[in-house]
């Protein structure tokens, strides 16, 4: 059986202010031509549909066609929700829905009951186990703690018990959205740290053929059997290195699942660059980057005037922009107290103004304005003793 592996489409989402929406429908259009082009024979989905509970009318839409035009192709797609999304608000439908191939598994308390689907070799059971938010979810689940690793497990021990009554040769195909541990983390997953905890280990997907994982944005293998698709679109520029794709997983008569990466359209790619603005602005290596969406990370000891607009001009599609001065006097090493220790008022003063405003201390002007306001205050302090 052919599956092709996604998730984390976070429909909705924006980057850096710049709304995605076209993007995520390039994304889709791009999947329902790997489905038709590959001869997929089921489609799954590990979570993270929308970006928030509540999504904008137009990621409804968007979301609501790719339904209709995987039904169209009569391709089964089995979907999970993720932490991002409402999981009784996606699940809203799933019965209707399931009669048009397109299966939503919501409700933790359903983990057992996988949608089964046949190819010429037998069965193969799709087990949909949405984000488990561990405090919600014990008691339904009959976890020993509210904490990730036991509540997975005791969805997963549905799993295999579940297995267990079926036909010998059965094979399984479990959805998750979960941490597991051994995966690479980006800065756009929100983070899901229950008692200082957030990941768990991948033997608790042990006695399942394949693993489809969500909730991690970078395509990464775990195991032969449990691997992360990543989501198809950056949603932050810790994502820069990331090759944004979905798995193609054959899962063969044995079981042994063999799995090919898919590369997912590229809207704009991503730079990270860092240095001095002048050097930025001048460098003919970074010509390359011109039409990327940028992050800078200027090193000029003294802030350059209007950065953002300058840097625009050769990087228009610049977003983020931070600084980091290359040299700074930190004292280090030195206590407050000692660094405080026989200066004066108007000195620490001025020092302040150099600490915040590196490579620049104040000029005449302003230890004028500085030197005013401290007399000021030494003036108000003597009128009140005097009171």
């Amino acid at each position: 059986m052919r599956i092709l592996h996604t998730s984390d489409w976070h429909l909705g989402r924006s980057f850096h202010r710049v709304n995605m929406l076209d993007h995520q429908r390039a994304f889709l259009d791009h999947l329902i031509e790997t489905v038709r082009t590959h001869e997929v024979d089921a489609v799954v989905v590990a979570g993270d549909v929308y970006d928030r509970a509540v999504p904008p009318l137009a990621a409804i839409e968007l979301f609501d066609d790719a339904l209709h035009r995987l039904a169209d192709l009569g391709v089964p797609t089995v979907m999970i929700s993720g932490n991002h999304d409402s999981a009784r608000r996606l699940g809203v439908g799933a019965r209707l829905m399931a009669k048009a191939g397109i299966h939503l598994r919501t409700d933790p308390a359903g983990c057992g009951t996988p949608v089964v689907l046949a190819d010429d070799h037998g069965d193969v059971a799709f087990y949909g186990l949405p984000y488990l938010e561990p405090a919600l979810v014990r008691d339904t689940l009959g976890a020993e703690k509210a904490r990730h690793t036991p509540v997975l497990r005791a969805a997963m021990d549905r799993v295999r018990a579940d297995l267990a009554e079926r036909p010998a040769g059965t094979r399984s195909v479990v959805l998750a959205h979960a941490f597991v541990t051994g995966g690479a983390p980006s800065d756009s997953e929100r983070d899901i740290t229950i008692g200082g905890v957030a990941s768990v280990p991948a033997e608790v997907f042990d006695g399942v053929d394949y693993a489809a994982l969500g909730h991690l944005h970078g395509c990464q293998r775990i195991t032969d059997r449990v691997r992360y698709s990543g989501s198809p679109l950056a949603y932050s520029f810790s994502e820069v290195d990331h090759r944004k794709s979905m798995w193609l997983v054959d899962l063969g008569p044995d079981g042994v699942p063999a799995a090919e990466r898919l590369p997912c359209p590229v809207p704009r790619p991503l730079a990270r660059l860092r240095g001095r603005l002048e050097d930025l602005l001048a460098d003919p290596d970074l010509a390359r980057h011109e039409n990327s969406w940028v992050e800078a990370t200027l090193t000029d000891t003294a802030r350059p005037h209007e950065p953002m607009a300058r840097l625009a001009q050769r990087f228009p599609h610049v977003l983020a922009l931070s600084f980091e001065p290359e040299a700074r006097e930190d004292g280090s090493g030195i206590s407050y107290a000692q660094r405080l220790r026989g200066r004066t008022d108007q000195e620490i003063a001025e020092d302040f103004v150099a600490h915040v405003r590196p490579g620049r201390a104040a000029d005449t002007a302003e230890r004028a304005v500085l030197r005013s306001a401290i007399d000021e205050v030494r003036t108000d302090e003597a009128a009140r003793e005097s009171a």
